[in-house]
């Protein structure tokens, strides 16, 4: 169905069109007209400007760069503060010059003169120019104050002066304001002044810090009063503003009374403050908007927990009276009644998880200590059993002063398992209560660690508690989904096996106990998971603990590293049989690498004998080829094996110090390529690199490496005929190892054979020659950049051909 709009909408539409048609007629005219003076006019026509299209929407016009309201007010402002900076300045430095009468007379005139304009220039419709003659006449009312005292009580204490002088003001303008409402500056500059009265008071009064804190408190709980009841939004952000300033300030002084109280009755007087401070910060939070009411929550709550907790802390060691610091933070959640609003609840909750972190953190070091501390003793392996566990630490620890760690995690793990039993309803629960179980199970391992060290428990005992708690942890682990708390715990379980691993180091019988144990709890843990990241994981982690027990095997006997190799690769053995068992894939790859990682660890440890490191490179190529038989690693490792064997021949030859490797590896090489040429036979589709490359660099690679040592001529000559012969015969047959291997072998032998030649010409060039020649191969290259590429891309394609 067609729509038709309704007539006002039509008509508009129409005006909209015929405003278009207007504007193109007007545009077709200029352009004839200007067609017709080219026909006209002998001269050459200059070329027509082309108008812009006419908008279909005109538009309003273009407003100033520079508002014209923006602008009148930076003027205001800048003469404001010049009368300003006048005024001070007369009263400051012109004062002496003019007796009694004319300094009264002056300054009278002046401010009310000030006072009266704004109310004329309201009047005339000048509320800016109003704003700031306002604000000039504010400033001058301080300077009057100023006069005043210097004039008319000279005598007068200048602190007892200037809190009856800001009361006085904040009166004056607060009533100023609200005779002249129009105005924004009088009322938020009278909450200013209110900040000063009861601070002057308390400083002319000689009070305390905590007469300092009542004070401004007591003006905190004031400007609470006036942001939740004033009027305007400059008076209520004011107010808030200095709400917050002065309740923190208080809250700080009694915050410091109270932790530096030296007893009982002198905590109980910053208590009483704090307590009050909380009720400020929760009658101001109640009805505030939704961030400030979380902000007045969480102070409240801190608030409240150093308030009550300080007075029984204040007769406790500070180890002490931290636990009962959390336990008030952990009784904030029970405070709360139904009727609260919401805003605030979330705000005592965050106070208490606040209080909560705190006190774990506290205790955290003393975790750490058991964690990590034996790591600091590895240059101590087997020196014998430690008199006791924090003996095995070697960490510098306060231990006296640390007694409560335990406690204190400990109350942090139940109150967050309490959590997750009973979850607040005013919190979301996505997410956060499977995080509240998990760090339970964290805090409640890491309250089983630091009660070892406190104790100080005999060594074994230390080194079979951790065991189980690594046992216990991985049986949580297994049994649960892959949740939050299964990740933690598994997550506490390595951390933990690493831990107890790196201390079982300080005796030799333990490192043998510990490992053990640490591969059985492993494996059996990655068998009955029923998760393949976890089962993955813990296979992983078994394997390399496992690696841990052929190393100690060759310590006890006395044998260096190179010769403790071979014994290592037992672990890669295992893995290997492990991967032909297992038959899922997502487990088998990362035992696979695992028991990869113990091969290069024992490569690594038979760095330092060329003999050793022979043999373990071949048992390494032998492992790898056990590997490649099946199918599914066939091409992954089968690569790795050929270069492991050619690598062990290699190194046994430069360690058995011959000069003449051909007459070793030709023989090898024959035998090579007569398997490969026999692959090719069978499977034509087989990749050259798999058929000849380990019988070609079986040979010519030892004797490129000997021919660049070799002053002589020939042995480079016969090397670089073969290589030669062996590029041309792959470039003939279209095979790429022979082509890549031969090229690579004669280009690197020619320059051998021409580096010396090459040396002498650059010496005779001149210097400039070869900036020169380079500049005159980028032209080259440049001007045939086409053809080049194409060139390139041909010899790749042709390349990719190649088998």
């Amino acid at each position: 169905m067609r729509h038709v709009p309704p007539p006002a909408e039509e008509l508009a539409l129409l005006d909209q069109e015929l405003t278009r048609l207007d504007a193109r007629r007007l545009q077709l005219l200029n352009r004839r007209s200007w067609l017709l003076s080219v026909l006209h006019a002998p001269a050459a026509p200059q070329p027509f400007p082309v108008p812009a299209p006419p908008q279909p929407f005109p538009g309003p016009a273009p407003r100033p760069s520079a508002p014209a309201h923006g602008t009148q007010n930076v003027l205001l402002v800048l003469g404001g503060l010049l009368l300003t900076v006048a005024a001070v300045a007369f009263t400051l430095f012109s004062w002496g010059e003019m007796g009694i009468a004319g300094r009264s007379a002056v300054l009278a005139v002046v401010t009310a003169g000030a006072l009266v304009a704004p109310a004329l220039l309201l009047g005339r419709s000048l509320p800016s120019t109003a704003e700031a003659v306002a604000v000039l006449a504010l400033v001058l009312t301080v300077l009057d104050a100023i006069a005043l005292h210097a004039v008319a009580a000279p005598d007068t204490d200048g602190l007892v002066f200037s809190a009856v002088a800001s009361a006085v003001l904040m009166a004056v303008w607060t009533l100023y304001g609200l005779l002249l409402g129009r105005l924004r500056t009088p009322l938020p500059m009278a909450v200013v002044a209110g900040q000063l009265p009861l601070v002057f008071t308390a400083w002319a009064a000689g009070a305390s810090a905590t007469g300092f804190g009542w004070a401004l408190l007591v003006t905190a709980a004031a400007d609470v009063a006036v942001a939740l009841r004033g009027r305007g939004p400059g008076v209520r952000v004011t107010a808030c503003v200095g709400a917050l300033l002065t309740l923190l300030i208080s809250l700080g002084l009694a915050l410091g009374l109270s932790v530096s109280a030296d007893g009982v009755l002198a905590a109980v007087g910053p208590g009483v403050l704090l307590l009050a401070g909380a009720a400020v910060a929760v009658s101001g939070g109640w009805r505030a908007p939704k961030h400030l009411a979380v902000l007045g929550g969480a102070l409240a709550g801190l608030a409240g927990v150093a308030g009550v907790g300080g007075v029984p802390g204040a007769a406790l060691p500070w180890h002490w009276a931290v636990v009962v610091y959390l336990l008030c933070g952990a009784a904030l959640s029970v405070a709360l009644r139904p009727g609260v609003p919401r805003p605030v609840v979330w705000g005592v909750l965050a106070a208490s998880a606040s209080v909560v972190a705190a006190s774990v953190l506290w205790a955290a070091p003393v975790v750490a200590a058991v964690l990590l501390g034996p790591a600091s003793l590895t240059a101590e392996v087997w020196s014998g059993t430690p008199d006791g566990f924090r003996a095995a630490l070697g960490y510098s620890v306060p231990w006296p002063g640390s007694v409560s760690s335990p406690v204190v995690l400990a109350v942090a793990a139940g109150l967050s398992a309490a959590l997750h039993v009973r979850w607040p309803r005013v919190l979301p629960e996505k997410g956060w209560r499977a995080a509240s179980a998990a760090a339970g199970a964290v805090l409640g391992w890491g309250a089983a660690a630091a009660l070892l060290a406190v104790a100080d428990v005999p060594y074994a005992v230390a080194v079979v508690v951790e065991l189980l708690l690594v046992g216990v942890l991985l049986a949580f682990a297994v049994r649960r989904a892959a949740d939050a708390v299964a990740v933690a715990c598994l997550v506490c379980a390595l951390v933990g096996a690493v831990s107890v691993g790196l201390l079982g180091l300080a005796a030799e019988p333990a490192t043998y106990a510990v490992s053990a144990a640490l591969v059985v709890l492993l494996a059996g843990s990655a068998a009955r998971s029923g998760e393949p990241a976890v089962r993955s994981v813990l296979a992983c982690a078994s394997v390399l603990c496992a690696i841990t027990l052929p190393c100690a095997v060759g310590a006890s006997l006395g044998w260096s590293a190179p010769h403790t190799a071979p014994l290592v690769l037992v672990v890669t053995a295992v893995t290997v049989l492990l991967g032909a068992r297992l038959r899922v894939p997502v487990t088998a790859v990362p035992v696979e690498l695992a028991g990869a990682f113990a091969a290069v660890v024992a490569v690594c440890l038979a760095l330092t004998d060329a003999p050793c490191l022979s043999l373990v490179l071949g048992l390494c190529g032998v492992l790898a080829a056990a590997t490649a038989l099946r199918p599914e690693r066939r091409r992954t490792a089968g690569y790795p094996a050929a270069g492991l064997f050619v690598a062990a021949a290699w190194v046994r030859l430069a360690a058995s110090g011959v000069t003449d490797p051909e007459a070793y590896t030709l023989p090898v090489s024959l035998a090579a390529f007569a398997v490969g040429y026999l692959r090719r036979r069978r499977d034509p589709a087989a990749s050259s690199w798999v058929a000849y490359g380990p019988a070609l660099s079986m040979t010519m690679v030892p004797s490129l490496v000997v021919a660049w040592g070799d002053p002589h001529w020939l042995r480079p000559l016969l090397l670089g005929i073969a290589a030669l012969v062996v590029t041309l015969a792959g470039a003939r047959l279209r095979l790429r190892a022979p082509l890549v291997l031969g090229g690579s072998v004669l280009a690197l032998d020619g320059l051998h054979e021409l580096a010396p030649h090459v040396v002498q010409v650059f010496d005779a060039l001149p210097r400039w020659a070869p900036p020169a020649l380079a500049g005159l191969l980028l032209l080259a290259v440049g001007a045939t950049y086409e053809q080049r590429l194409r060139d390139a891309r041909r010899v790749r394609e042709s390349f990719g051909r190649m088998r």
